[in-house]
């Protein structure tokens, strides 16, 4: 038997634990070209709550009463399928099981001896990816701009403000405690943080930390925050927008700042994306950050839940911000 985790109803507003549900079921054995897999690791990520609403995205909306999935590193515990071994530790996007039948798909072996398993799930995987990708692809950081990001102790951007001091940028983070603020200036190397829930004014605070102005706003909150940052936006300053957590609760059309004419004004680029708008520069990408991994360049840190059925309560911690770096659920 298994544990099985299923979504129960539609979120209205922030997920609450009845939006799930767990069941048991019965493991059928791998047939041919198949595998059997056990949990290790799952990740809980922001954009999952899209997925929880019946709304066009850029991916099809969970199914009431089906698994939810996320992406997951498990252990082969039996295989059929020449590609993979018993042993082998693989990564991919997987139902919210204890145990599951794979046809393999979607999978790839990672090397646990090169990094903790967890890792591809953040840095090496989807968060690395995200990070790198977003900000070299539209970001287009250049020695002594000014990066700002948001959400800078969560998972994706704890690792741009690295990849902008890599590049040569001076880094300004924004994140929600004196605990982070910290972890942004000692472990990640940000040369200034702003705690935007003790700021009384963010517009002027952003425009002291950068007093020449912001060349690249790399956005993962949206709202008000992004609306004090835009303010502070450079003549051709870009801004990727990797995600807006602030707003995703939100069962009302949010009004705010019209950002049309700050755009027309500085000549800026702002554009929305996900991952795999790049998935053929992928494998440069993983190349690249497992070397600045190695070389001592990149640090990351995790918030590790234990027990499968703590992925629910994980998830919707999330949006408490009671992450540090990526959140993941070890089971």
């Amino acid at each position: 038997m298994s544990k099985v985790i299923l979504l129960q109803k539609r979120p209205a507003g922030k997920p609450v634990l009845t939006d799930f549900e767990f069941k048991n079921e019965s493991v059928a054995q791998p047939g041919k070209n198949e595998l059997l897999l056990k949990t290790q690791y799952v990740s809980v990520d922001p954009y999952l709550r899209g997925r929880m609403s019946d709304a066009k995205s850029y991916v099809p909306p969970f199914k009431v009463g089906d698994p939810i999935q996320s992406g997951i590193v498990a252990e082969v515990t039996e295989s059929n399928h020449p590609d993979f071994k018993e042993g082998d530790f693989v990564s991919g996007n997987l139902d919210w099981k204890e145990i599951q039948v794979s046809d393999g798909k979607g999978l790839t072996v990672i090397d646990k001896e090169a990094a903790s398993p967890s890792a591809y799930l953040g840095i090496l995987g989807m968060t690395g990816l995200t990070a790198y990708l977003g900000l070299t692809e539209i970001g287009k950081p250049q020695k002594g701009e000014t990066l700002v990001v948001s959400g800078a102790a969560g998972a994706v951007g704890s690792v741009v403000g690295q990849i902008g001091k890599i590049l040569g940028c001076k880094v300004i983070g924004i994140a929600g405690s004196e605990k982070k603020i910290a972890l942004l200036k000692d472990k990640f190397g940000f040369d200034e943080a702003i705690n935007y829930k003790t700021t009384e004014d963010m517009q002027q605070a952003i425009k002291d930390a950068a007093p020449e102005g912001v060349d690249i706003y790399f956005d993962n909150v949206g709202g008000e925050i992004s609306d004090a940052v835009l303010a502070n936006i450079n003549k051709f300053g870009r801004v990727p927008v990797c995600g807006a957590i602030s707003l995703y609760n939100n069962t009302e059309v949010s009004l705010g700042p019209r950002v049309q004419a700050i755009l027309v004004k500085n000549s800026a680029l702002m554009q929305g994306f996900i991952v795999s708008n790049f998935a053929d520069k992928f494998p440069e990408a993983i190349k690249t950050l497992t070397t600045w991994l190695k070389e001592g360049k990149l640090n990351y840190t995790e918030t590790i839940v234990e027990g499968f059925d703590e992925i629910p309560q994980a998830f919707i911690d999330l949006f408490e911000g009671k992450n540090e770096g990526k959140m993941i659920v070890k089971v």
